[in-house]
């Protein structure tokens, strides 16, 4: 049950009109779960236009630009669309030994202010809630990592992030604002399975290959939630004066989890 003070704060947020999160069990509430769990059967991806007001919008795009310029960035990144080190034991073209080109910024959790709306609603029990019953999970908890828990992921002018697969089961964003032009979101779903990899199709795709490409061009205030472990995905280049901002809430089906020291490093520079 979601207290009306509770409600009464994120309808400041949220489009509770079209996306009644105070209400799931009504007949509305129902139908937006469903129309999300079809979305995620039929594609892996989920998407939520006009999930934000447009007040909440501009607040958070605003918290979001004021927070960009303390955006960690790796230059020169380079990795594996696995996400791991390069398998030296296959070829060099081999799809979990090729690298490719990366470059993000990231804003780390600790960094985003308490009062801000953006925390406010990843922090919200109604947000968590709504998500657990999309995705058909049982229960979601946050993130226990003070770096990881939600980030802002900040994009400027050349900036790409590489084609790869999610370690994660899914990942939950909201785009807060486009960057002048390129900055799409790539996929193709369901391009492997747990019993069989298709490095060929995978390799095809780094050669160049658009066969099975969905692109996904999302407007500010979109809600999104991926199933990315089997469909492999990238943002392609950004493009003109203005950076993309996202934000990415993390959550899991269990408590206390906490991002690698390794990925701490690379990710924010710092692992505390």
């Amino acid at each position: 049950m979601i207290e009306a003070s509770a409600a009464g704060s994120i309808a400041e947020a949220v489009d509770l009109a079209h996306y009644p999160l105070h209400a799931l069990g009504s007949p509305a509430g129902k139908a937006l779960i469903a129309e999300c769990r079809r979305q995620l059967a039929a594609t892996g991806c989920c998407l939520l236009p006009g999930f934000l007001t447009a007040t909440a919008l501009a607040t958070m795009a605003a918290e979001a630009v004021a927070l960009a310029p303390l955006a960690h960035r790796t230059p020169g990144s380079r990795g594996t669309a696995y996400l791991d080190a390069p398998d030296e034991t296959v070829p060099e073209d081999h799809p979990r030994r090729r690298l490719q080109a990366t470059s993000v910024g990231a804003v780390a959790y600790d960094l985003i202010p308490q009062p801000s709306l953006t925390r406010r609603l990843y922090e919200w029990d109604g947000l968590l809630d709504f998500l657990a019953a999309a995705l058909g999970k049982e229960k979601l908890y946050r993130y226990a990592d003070p770096l990881g828990a939600l980030n802002i992921a900040a994009m400027h002018a050349g900036e790409a992030l590489l084609w790869h697969f999610d370690q994660t089961d899914f990942v939950v964003s909201l785009l807060l604002q486009k960057c002048g032009s390129g900055g799409v979101f790539e996929y193709v779903p369901n391009i492997r399975s747990a019993d069989a990899p298709h490095y060929e199709r995978v390799q095809t795709l780094l050669d160049g290959s658009r066969e099975g490409v969905i692109e996904v061009d999302m407007a500010p205030g979109t809600l999104a939630l991926f199933e990315g472990r089997n469909s492999i995905h990238r943002v392609s280049p950004i493009e003109g004066d203005r950076e993309r901002l996202i934000a990415l809430l993390g959550y899991d089906t269990k408590p206390g989890t906490m991002s690698s020291d390794r990925l701490k490093q690379r990710r924010y520079g710092r692992i505390g």
